[in-house]
């Protein structure tokens, strides 16, 4: 489980700058506004298709990510990230 909220941040900092650099910022931020209210039930499919998916990704990062989910203010606060970085971009 992460331990602290600076590192839920940081991990939502790592995230939001991911999306940025590959130029998804735009549909990521309709995304999450449209899911933001099943930020839970999101986690939780994130954890039902963990044992597949962590063959391929590092499997704490994958868990860490799910576990911030699972609250929704991390979600907004992915999103004001998002939105902080293509302000910048502008």
């Amino acid at each position: 489980m992460i331990a602290s909220i600076e590192k839920q941040n940081i991990i939502i900092n790592d995230v939001a700058k991911k999306i940025f650099e590959h130029g998804f910022s735009v549909p990521a931020i309709f995304f999450l506004e449209m899911i933001k209210y099943l930020s839970f039930f999101g986690s939780q499919v994130l954890v039902f298709f963990g044992p597949l998916l962590t063959i391929f990704i590092n499997s704490q990062s994958y868990y860490n990510f799910s576990i911030i989910l699972e609250d929704r203010k991390n979600i907004e606060k992915l999103l004001l990230e998002l939105e902080r970085l293509e302000a910048e971009k502008k």
